[in-house]
């Protein structure tokens, strides 16, 4: 099983970015964990990081014929990007949102995701391992649908 996970903006400055509500670990850090993770998982997994919205739908595109699923944290990109949620309708691949700080407990425009319209399923405030929660997820998820 192949994943792809996609990070959104500013998530390259973890560990500097508000630490209060983030934690100080950083983004290469996080991408520590997801390949432990996964391997731990028995998964292959892709990690890739843009604050640019047309790189990330590029690569969700790509993703539509070399991957299984999408692990995404879109970043402030959830609340308003169509052409995200777009995509991921597009490519037709069950995909996961995460969000390391649980986003219904902040600021109101926080609480709005055009993404997760195009989601099975959705993580928010369990900081990195909510990437694993997301993986065990869509493991169990794509095995029952093979059945």
């Amino acid at each position: 099983m192949k994943l792809l996970v996609l990070n959104g903006p500013s998530l390259n400055l973890l560990g500097v970015r508000e630490p209060e509500i983030y934690g100080s670990e950083t983004y290469v850090d996080l991408e520590n964990f997801i390949t432990a993770e996964a391997e731990s998982l028995g998964l292959e997994v892709e990690v890739y990081q843009s604050n640019h919205e047309g790189a990330l739908i590029d690569e969700i595109h790509w993703a539509r014929t070399n991957h299984d699923a999408i692990i995404i944290n879109p970043a402030a990109f959830t609340h308003t990007s169509i052409a995200i949620m777009d995509a991921l309708k597009a490519v037709n691949l069950p995909a996961v949102e995460v969000h390391l700080s649980d986003i219904t407990k902040r600021e109101a425009f926080r609480q709005h995701s055009y993404v997760r319209l195009a989601c099975v399923h959705t993580i928010v405030g369990e900081g990195f391992d909510g990437y694993r929660q997301a993986m065990v997820w869509l493991r169990e998820h794509l095995a029952s649908a093979q059945k």
